[in-house]
């Protein structure tokens, strides 16, 4: 399996900032997003400063077809997916934007992330209201003309319905497998690069 992604144009930390972000804001918000195995990005954005929770599950089906084997058979509308429960007043909705493309995946790959191939590894924003699809579109606008990542970006961006949460062997799982090859060849690269180039974004 090659588990390897794109490796972007310019290094992650001279991503630009998104030149339109989500208003200051009082209380917890929610980010659901899909960039190919759900451990990975789980595994990524839970490092950030900011985020309080991050959940695997599902987001663009029904919940008869929020389980594990139906998504992995590609015969649902569902993608692999994170909700991100952060705290607007340390993280803009903008900048955990900003880490999903530049380290957590590869958003120039169409229903695919390296050999994980199907729309269940579709690169997608779920927004949740209005104000998230204006940022959303108007970053990839924004990193499309900087032409940042070297090719087009393919993420799909459309209103989440319902985020159904994955088993719970799912849940963590990085953290708990450090050493299952999956996570050692693909995660953990993501989590260094994460390290290496937003180490004052992360929790102390």
């Amino acid at each position: 399996m090659d588990l390897s992604c794109e490796i972007p144009r310019v290094p992650p930390h001279e991503f630009p900032d998104p030149a339109l972000d989500a208003a200051p804001a009082a209380g917890e918000q929610t980010a659901v997003l899909a960039g190919g195995c759900f451990w990975c990005v789980e595994a990524v954005l839970k490092e950030l400063d900011g985020v309080i929770s991050v959940r695997s599950g599902y987001a663009g089906g029904t919940a008869e077809t929020a389980d594990y084997d139906m998504v992995c058979s590609g015969r649902t509308d569902h993608a692999e997916a994170v909700e991100v429960r952060f705290d607007p007043a340390r993280v803009s909705y903008g900048q955990i934007l900003k880490i999903f493309f530049s380290i957590a995946h590869d958003p120039t790959q169409l229903n695919r992330q390296g050999n994980d191939r199907g729309r269940q590894y579709r690169s997608a924003i779920f927004t949740a209201d209005e104000e998230q699809e204006r940022v959303a579109r108007a970053y990839i606008r924004q990193l499309d003309e900087a032409d940042v990542l070297g090719a087009p970006i393919v993420t799909e961006v459309s209103p989440l319905d319902e985020f159904y949460e994955a088993e719970l062997y799912h849940q963590d799982y990085a953290a708990r497998n450090p050493r299952q090859p999956y996570i050692a060849y693909t995660a953990a690269p993501k989590v260094a690069k994460l390290r290496k180039h937003f180490g004052d974004r992360l929790k102390r």
